[in-house]
């Protein structure tokens, strides 16, 4: 039964995930309060090591869970589900692309997608940032308002935006980097 739940529920988040692996997010944090397979702060781990592992963040994100929940079969099953999706409508297009690449319903439909797929990749950031960076627990305890924010992780953030901003090197780059600051300073 957990194989068959593992394939419907990775087969809607395939299926409205529009606008890549980023825009799962949502629906992974929802599946992570329903349902109870993992954690929030697994979300932020499993986004860590999905874009430091090769292929699509949001197939190995599919795969991570249904591998810890199931094992490899379950990470089979999962990484499936979130594929067919994708695999039938990318076939369906590639089919009909030429017939309605100029057509007016097309142009339109991406005109209202594209601010909503935004819509989707900034709240999933901004719920990866809390749990990121915020200390929600020890903030309740004392509430001292300086200890909302890990202010290391927050250091450590900005420079790597301004990094990445500035700097263009490849990605891979600012994950290493991260990871032997880490280490060094134990965040």
């Amino acid at each position: 039964m957990i194989y068959l739940s593992l394939f419907w529920e990775f087969l809607k988040i395939g299926l409205f995930a529009v606008g890549g692996g980023m825009a799962t997010l949502p629906f992974l944090r929802e599946l992570s309060v329903r349902t109870g397979w993992f954690s929030q702060d697994l979300i932020t781990d499993m986004i860590a090591i999905s874009e430091s592992t090769p292929g699509p963040i949001g197939i190995n994100m599919a795969t991570y869970v249904g591998c810890n929940i199931a094992g490899l079969f379950g990470g089979f099953i999962a990484t499936m589900g979130e594929l067919l999706p994708s695999l039938i409508i990318v076939i369906i297009i590639s089919k009909s692309l030429e017939r309605f690449r100029n057509a007016k319903v097309v142009g339109d439909a991406f005109y209202g997608l594209r601010p909503a797929v935004t819509g989707l990749i900034a709240a999933a950031g901004i719920s990866v940032a809390q749990v990121a960076m915020l200390q929600l627990e020890l903030y309740k305890e004392t509430n001292l308002l300086l200890n909302l924010v890990d202010w290391k992780k927050l250091l450590l953030f900005i420079v790597m935006f301004i990094g990445i901003r500035k700097l263009k090197w490849h990605p891979v780059v600012y994950i290493a980097i991260a990871a032997v600051v880490g280490l060094i300073f134990a965040f």
